[in-house]
């Protein structure tokens, strides 16, 4: 315990910062499967609404490499807490300017323009903050702590997920239907502005890891990135596969879940967003459980474990949903949910301990970013047409395939890797 007081400032700039990244990025998800398919995307088909909505969601998956590589390369060269301020400032300028974004019917054409272009601005900042969070913590854990230490930039999902729900649920019990559509869904967007002067005022008071002083200049020999596929490309390609299970199963039992449940199936908005909120909360007990397993064992163990429990949950996806109940959809999401804190939370700790502390930064963001798109970038788009075909069965076995490619390059990592790591 006196490992995580020593460190508190440290700790909770880590969780805070991330929390505030997440927040920003999983209003935009519930907001797409709420209301901007409507707004912000006419067409015949109620259907292609929310299709269209969700392939604007999955615009910031493809911006976040980008981000990875651009903050990346800053973070490895000049040092991870300025970079980190700038990640924060992008991803909290453009959540602040999608609440004052026009709709289609007041703006036409440009109003999806604009909501496309900041969607991708996120998707820059995001890309950007969760290696160097995820360096934070770990570059600056005792031996034994790395791990656990690794659990608070992850304890962000969770937390960012309650904060953006929470309030969406908030304003769905006091407003008016009306009202929520035509004003309310942008509150959550323009609340940003005060979580990143929090963010903002925390990480200013940070100090740069002992990894990256320790470099002493030593930048990388080249652009951090040609460097990285140089010198690190196995490393890169079995942390992108590992990524993959989380965000499948992530967005799969939150975004598309979301929309699913409270058009296709008719389960109230509220009803729905409270069973959410409950279930996200076995996501953080698993992250945590998933910290201290893997300082027991090693993170690669846990997250093999993981993978392999995703594709069970993949299969059960079909029939609970099928079940006519909303307790037993509420039973598959918590299920869900807790396994994605195995599959999630010790990545923090993995990624990187594969790559020297020179492209560390570049490294980790761009297995983690990568691996975001090939596991939930237009998952909910995916996962829609996947409905519209053959139903939710597809959907699970989607989630499945995911986990089976987690395990595929969890297996390539080598077993020396968290031993060999000097910090």
């Amino acid at each position: 315990m006196n490992a995580y007081r020593r460190n508190a400032r440290i700790l909770t700039a880590s969780l805070v910062g991330t929390a505030v990244e997440f927040y920003d990025f999983y209003v935009y998800a519930t907001a797409a499967a709420l209301v901007f398919g409507p707004l912000f995307f006419p067409a015949h088909s109620a259907s292609i609404q929310q299709l269209a909505a969700y392939a604007s969601f999955g615009v910031a998956f493809v911006a976040r490499p980008v981000g990875a590589t651009l903050f990346g390369h800053f973070g490895d060269r000049i040092g991870r807490k300025s970079t980190l301020v700038a990640s924060l400032l992008l991803m909290g300028g453009a959540t602040v300017a999608i609440g004052l974004l026009p709709t289609y019917e007041s703006a036409g054409w440009i109003a999806p323009f604009l909501l496309r272009l900041m969607r991708f601005a996120q998707g820059l900042g995001l890309g950007g903050e969760w290696g160097g969070a995820a360096l934070l913590a770990v570059e600056n854990a005792p031996p034994g702590w790395r791990a656990r230490f690794g659990m608070f930039p992850q304890l962000g999902a969770p937390v960012g997920f309650i904060a953006a729900n929470g309030l969406f649920l908030v304003l769905s019990l006091t407003l008016s239907e009306s009202d929520f559509v035509r004003w309310g869904w942008r509150i959550p967007f323009l609340l940003s502005s005060v979580l990143v002067g929090l963010g903002l005022w925390i990480r200013f008071r940070l100090a740069e890891t002992p990894s990256f002083a320790a470099m002493h200049g030593e930048a990388p020999k080249s652009i951090p990135i040609v460097e990285l596929f140089r010198t690190h490309m196995r490393q890169t390609l079995a942390g992108t596969f590992a990524v993959v299970a989380c965000f499948a199963i992530y967005y799969l039992t939150t975004a598309f879940a979301l929309g699913y449940g409270t058009t296709t199936l008719g389960y109230d908005r509220q009803a729905f967003l409270g069973v959410q909120l409950f279930a996200i909360l076995f996501m953080a007990v698993g992250i945590v459980l998933a910290g201290y397993a893997a300082d027991r064992w090693t993170s690669r163990t846990v997250l093999i474990a993981g993978s392999a429990g995703a594709i069970v949950v993949g299969l059960l996806m079909g029939p609970m949903f099928a079940a006519g109940s909303l307790t037993a959809i509420a039973a598959f999401l918590s299920l869900g949910l807790f396994t994605m804190g195995f599959v999630y939370g010790p990545l923090a700790s993995l990624l990187p301990q594969l790559f020297d502390a020179r492209v560390r930064y570049t490294g980790s963001s761009i297995a983690f970013n990568v691996g975001g798109i090939l596991g939930g970038g237009f998952a909910p788009a995916v996962a829609q047409g996947l409905v519209d075909k053959g139903g939710v069965l597809f959907v699970g076995l989607y989630i499945s395939l995911a986990a089976v490619l987690s395990l595929v390059g969890l297996l390539w990592v080598p077993r020396h890797t968290e031993a060999a790591f000097s910090g």
